[in-house]
């Protein structure tokens, strides 16, 4: 099966854990654009609307019809839907690729159940392939990352690219995240950084990897 039929399938899976007569957070990504499609066809009558992580996702969610609210208006999600970067079977996960990585963590901690949704490629033992992306206030660029060298990484400035909140991102390559809610502890100390793109101090409850035998269901702390 082709990359975008393993996302797809993963994205139809995720659909029956959107709750009905509720606001749903959405994620950002390749694999979340096949969510959307998918709940624009078969669920969109049945929520609210949703709470978006990114702008490109809010232009998405409307073009389909399906109402986006702030999530001051909206408070509580009952789950967020999203892909990852990377992630382990204990639901630690690298995101941010895409550059939301602030959004996202914000609208998943708002939600009381975060599914996450990947093609199985996305599955590591150790999170650390994939370099971790740090949004960082501009002023502080250089400063946050002399302090992720003495951390051992290795920061790349993403050029060029500035988040939806008018920041910048760092991409730190070279780490091996063996406890990665110990860094993600230790990077959210540093001043100048708004958000680290490892989530695992808040991690995925479920895990819905697209696979060419199916979808396979992790559900971490339970297996």
């Amino acid at each position: 099966m082709a990359q975008d039929d393993l996302k797809r399938a993963a994205a139809e899976a995720a659909l029956k854990y959107v709750e009905d007569n509720t606001w749903l957070g959405v994620g950002t990504g390749s694999t979340v654009d096949f969510f959307i499609e998918a709940l624009a066809e078969k669920r969109k009558a049945f929520i609210k609307g949703a709470v978006s992580s990114s702008e490109r996702t809010t232009k998405l969610l409307k073009k389909v019809g399906i109402e986006v609210e702030e999530l001051n208006n909206a408070g509580d999600l009952s789950v967020y839907i999203d892909g990852a970067d990377e992630v382990t079977e204990h639901g630690a996960m690298i995101k941010g690729g895409g550059g939301a990585l602030t959004r996202e963590k914000i609208v998943a901690a708002a939600a009381r159940k975060f599914v996450c949704i990947a093609d199985g490629s996305k599955l590591k033992p150790v999170l650390g392939d994939f370099p971790v992306p740090i949004e960082v206030i501009p002023m502080a660029r250089s400063f946050v990352a002399r302090a992720i060298v003495r951390l051992g990484g290795y920061p790349e400035w993403r050029s060029g690219f500035t988040t939806d909140n008018g920041n910048v991102i760092l991409d730190v390559h070279g780490w091996t995240l063996l406890n990665p809610v110990e860094m993600e502890a230790k990077l959210n100390q540093i001043p100048g950084i708004v958000t680290v793109g490892i989530f695992a101090q808040r991690g995925a409850d479920v895990i819905l990897l697209g696979e060419k035998n199916g979808v396979r269901t992790l559900t971490p702390g339970t297996f």
